[in-house]
């Protein structure tokens, strides 16, 4: 049986790196899609709508399928599904005015959001606080306000977790911040002036994982074609800035990483595997000596 609703943060709790699936550019968001994807070999599923469809009824009918499709053979209800938000990280005002798109993304029973281009730590703190109920105070007065989500998403959200709405505002917190919180909040530092405030951003408590996205980072300084790793000496002293950065806060990294690399990345410290291949999970997992089932 599982010991939590979000098989990823019941992952890196444990110590094991999480791998996952799903692109950038939306994902289909319908009832058989969801049964399918509930066998997937990822630990969670990556719902981009930074630049697809935001898309609420597809996510809560996508949702409903994997419930149907399920349990995993982890034990758990669902795969984790981590939404990447429209909304981008470039100041508080931003995010607030947009938090909205937070409310229905976590109403639907999604396990957590994916902040983009994030460049400061008052609109990172906005974040994670639009995403908190203000009866959840673990943090509060400590580097983080009272949570703004308001009374009415629990029952919906609930239904997809398989728990009751009084148990939803205990759990819908952020991990690590609550331990026993199931909402897994992450950051992408892809912006000269993301990386050049990473160190005060990553204090924000709340945070779950965060990464360097080199694509928006390498389009900033001039690349058009995405710098790949070995990456170009900016790029590379930006990489090692945001990583140094997590490591120092504990919290998990996500990087690409390759069957070819896996290994010395997840002995450098890669705790969030993207790459989309299950070969590399394969890999991986029997590095860690993983137990949980697939």
């Amino acid at each position: 049986m599982a010991e939590r609703i979000n098989r990823a943060i019941e992952l890196l709790a444990s110590g094991q790196p999480i791998y996952y699936v799903g692109g950038h550019t939306g994902h289909v968001l319908t009832h058989a899609q969801g049964v399918e994807d509930a066998s997937t070999w990822a630990d969670y599923i990556n719902v981009g709508m930074e630049h697809g469809a935001f898309d609420m009824t597809g996510l809560e009918v996508y949702m409903q399928g994997l419930i149907a499709g399920g349990p995993t053979n982890s034990g758990h209800r669902t795969p984790t599904v981590i939404v990447e938000a429209p909304v981008d990280g470039s100041n508080e005002m931003v995010v607030r005015y947009n938090a909205w798109q937070f409310r229905q993304i976590l109403a639907r029973g999604a396990h957590g959001i994916l902040l983009c281009q994030a460049e400061s730590a008052d609109a990172v703190r906005a974040f994670v606080e639009s995403c908190r109920y203000p009866i959840n105070a673990m943090g509060v007065g400590q580097g983080l306000g009272v949570g703004t989500r308001g009374r009415g998403s629990e029952p919906s959200a609930a239904s997809v977790w398989g728990v009751s709405p009084e148990t939803y505002f205990d759990r819908a917190d952020p991990w690590p911040l609550t331990p026993q919180g199931e909402l897994l909040l992450g950051v992408k530092i892809e912006s000269p002036a993301g990386v050049s405030n990473v160190e005060q951003i990553l204090s924000v408590p709340g945070i779950g994982f965060a990464e360097m996205g080199p694509g928006d980072l390498g389009l900033a300084l001039g690349y058009k074609q995405v710098p790949r790793d070995p990456f170009p000496p900016d790029m590379q002293a930006a990489r090692d800035r945001v990583f140094e950065a997590a490591q120092a806060r504990g919290i998990p990294f996500l990087e690409t990483c390759s069957p070819e690399n896996i290994a010395s990345k997840l002995d450098e410290g890669v705790r969030v595997v993207a790459g989309h291949r299950e070969e590399t999970a394969k890999i991986g997992r029997e590095h860690t000596k993983r137990t949980m089932p697939v």
